[in-house]
């Protein structure tokens, strides 16, 4: 009987239980966006109508108290943030004009005829400014859809993420002066507040961050805990920062994700761990509580809503439209990409409703308004993930990015890492890493025991486990296939090209200690013997600094040395580098005579028209180390090796010895006779 006396009382009001109430948002996060994808309409979609259906205009299942606002500004700080990471200063630098005018369209159009529709209907100048600020702002509720569709670096995204970045701004800057306005503060000190933190607080985050970032990596990148903590401190330190001065904590999350790009490859596993948590937790959690805002009846108890309602969605909806089209249109963009512009910058959320929320506290706008801004909330944020969706999928991949994908996939399928000193093999595994998720390959560690008689002392025998087990971990963090290998030989180096050959390896990455004594170089060491005995090609990699923290790449070939196909497959890898890194690209070419180049022969698709070339001769070793700044990761080709020569020829030992605190990858590529 008390079983079905707590049946029946279950929707009786909100729930309370905390076990309870989580154990209900679970269920929404787990069955909404599986129902919906089933009806071929976005799962973001099904989290937002949930939201609405258990809330407290709905069902009244769960209340919005204090936890799910907590969660939910989590939730919007996090999708801003997860937005910023997407995006590269160097991307926005490339797009910045084009950036600048999306932003500024996107935020006039909807001021004008925002301001104009709420003006026509008997608003007062302040209020109808203000609320056309609302349709000025966005948020990017459709971002996680992009992310899954591969969109993330394409120009007409990076512009949006950009132009949000400036409209948002602006929107905030035009509430703060509206409420200091209708308060009677609006005062010169005011502005000159204002102004100065807003330069300096972008500039510290953008410069700071980074540098901190770089020093914490470079002390505690052994620690993944420590790494992933210290992202989320960095996130919320920047927001609570923002808010201090007067900023909305959004436009600081999205600053604090941009900083730490450079920092976070695409394909390292803080960054799976970054989405993973963001888009199945936290933003979820966004999307539902805005749901729980959403009255829908209200139109029907207060009739006047709905003109209201339809004049504030058609303002926002049709200007948000304009400015994607006009701008695109002038961009040269095709359609999909220009309506994927709009489906990112139409939807309206929190942001909107906060800001709204200032006006109606204030008594500058009625209820009225504040019910009108929730509909416009709910149309847009069905609108957004749709339009998102259905155009996404028709857009074109960027250029050159089937062909790096195509090579990719040869080097990167089955790529062999020995692992030995726990110090050091973390930045093999994450360059081992990068490759194998770009060709969707098999990452292979091996430990190898090197043992001339029967007897193997059980200390080895358990450090290879440990060893193997720590690589095993990392690359299932990053989501990849991994096979490892323990493996007991004559030799370290016989054990490597053996298993290479029995694994059917497709490339080798080995770790250098930057020089080589003069008896490796005569009879032959360790790398020495790798390099001439592979059937593959390998890369020998010297890592002074983690891998995350190379703010270049630098490639340096030598024509006379180099074939253009091997050309070809080092500038492929180095675009590769450049693009998961987020670090520019630089191309060194050594040429023997300065009026002629072998670039001339190379697939012109895979050489951007943007990609510095900085054509030399005379001393290689020497142009290259004065043209390396600190930070930079120098990418090498070699050519053929002499006797009493250092294992990888001379360039990269003497570059090593002038730039000690400079990365070095080079590439072998075996020579078939």
């Amino acid at each position: 009987m008390n079983l079905l006396a707590q049946a029946s009382g279950l929707f009786a009001g909100p729930i309370q239980d905390p076990v309870q109430v989580f154990l209900i948002i679970v269920a929404i996060m787990l069955l909404a966006p599986l129902i919906f994808e089933r009806l071929k309409m976005p799962g973001l979609i099904g989290l937002i109508l949930a939201g609405v259906l258990v809330g407290p205009h709905g069902l009244n299942i769960l209340a919005r108290d204090a936890t799910i606002e907590l969660l939910g500004t989590v939730g919007l700080l996090f999708l801003m943030f997860l937005g910023g990471l997407e995006t590269s200063l160097g991307d926005l630098k490339g797009s910045a004009g084009k950036t600048a005018t999306f932003g500024l369209a996107t935020f006039l159009l909807p001021m004008a005829l925002g301001t104009g529709a709420m003006l026509a209907i008997g608003y007062s100048p302040l209020a109808a400014i203000l609320v056309a600020s609302c349709f000025a702002s966005h948020t990017l509720v459709s971002l996680p859809i992009l992310s899954r569709l591969g969109l993330m670096r394409s120009q007409s995204v990076t512009v949006t993420l950009g132009a949000t970045l400036i409209t948002n701004i602006l929107a905030l800057l035009v509430l703060a002066v509206v409420v200091r306005a209708t308060s009677g503060e609006l005062t010169l000190s005011f502005w000159l507040f204002l102004i100065p933190a807003l330069i300096i607080y972008t500039a510290a985050t953008l410069l700071g961050v980074p540098y901190l970032g770089r020093w914490f990596f470079r002390k505690f990148g052994h620690d993944e805990s420590a790494e992933f903590v210290f992202v989320l401190a960095t996130l919320f330190v920047v927001s609570v920062v923002a808010d201090l001065i007067q900023i909305e904590p959004i436009v600081g999350a999205f600053l604090a994700g941009i900083a730490l790009t450079p920092l976070i490859p695409q394909l390292s596993p803080l960054m799976n761990r970054l989405q993973f948590i963001g888009n199945t937790l936290f933003v979820p959690f966004f999307l539902i509580s805005v749901g729980m805002l959403v009255d829908p009846l209200v139109l029907v108890r207060q009739p006047q809503s709905i003109m209201v309602a339809l004049v504030m969605i058609a303002a926002e909806v049709s200007s948000k439209f304009l400015a994607a089209f006009g701008a695109g249109k002038l961009f040269k963009f095709s359609f999909p990409n220009i309506m994927v512009m709009f489906g990112m910058s139409v939807a309206q959320a929190a942001s909107t409703l906060a800001a709204i929320t200032v006006a109606f506290d204030i008594e500058l706008v009625d209820e009225l308004t504040v019910n009108g801004t929730i509909a416009m909330i709910l149309v847009s944020c069905i609108l957004s993930p749709w339009i998102t969706t259905h155009w996404g999928k028709k857009m074109q991949p960027e250029s050159g990015t089937s062909a790096t994908g195509e090579v990719m996939g040869l080097l990167g399928d089955r790529v062999l890492v020995p692992v030995s000193n726990p110090s050091t093999e973390n930045n093999l595994l994450q360059l081992a890493l990068i490759l194998v998720k770009r060709g969707e390959g098999t990452v292979l560690p091996i430990h190898v025991i090197a043992s001339v008689d029967e007897q193997i002392r059980q200390p080895a025998l358990i450090q290879q486990q440990q060893l193997l087990e720590t690589a095993e971990t990392v690359a299932h963090a990053a989501v990849v296939q991994v096979e490892t290998i323990g493996r007991v030989d004559d030799s370290i180096d016989k054990g490597i090209i053996r298993a290479a050959a029995e694994k059917r390896a497709s490339l080798i990455i080995c770790g250098w200690k930057g020089y080589s004594t003069y008896r490796e170089n005569f009879f032959g060491g360790v790398l020495d013997n790798i390099v001439r005995l592979a059937t593959v090609p390998v890369l020998i990699t010297r890592f002074p600094e983690p891998l995350q923290n190379a703010q270049r790449i630098v490639l340096a070939a030598t024509e006379m040395e180099t074939s253009p196909y091997e050309f070809e497959q080092a500038i492929i890898l180095a675009k590769t580098l450049s693009d998961e890194l987020k670090a520019p690209l630089h191309l060194i070419q050594f040429v023997a005579d300065p009026k002629r180049s072998r670039l001339a022969e190379l697939d012109l698709d895979l050489i951007e028209e943007s990609l510095p070339v900085h054509r030399v001769h005379g001393n290689f070793s020497g142009k290259v180390s004065r043209f390396l700044d600190p930070g930079d990761l120098l990418l090498l080709t070699t050519g053929t090796r002499r006797i009493g020569q250092p294992v990888l020829g001379k360039a990269p030992e003497a570059v090593a010895r002038r730039c000690p605190k400079n990365s070095i990858i080079t590439l072998h590529f075996p020579r078939l006779l």
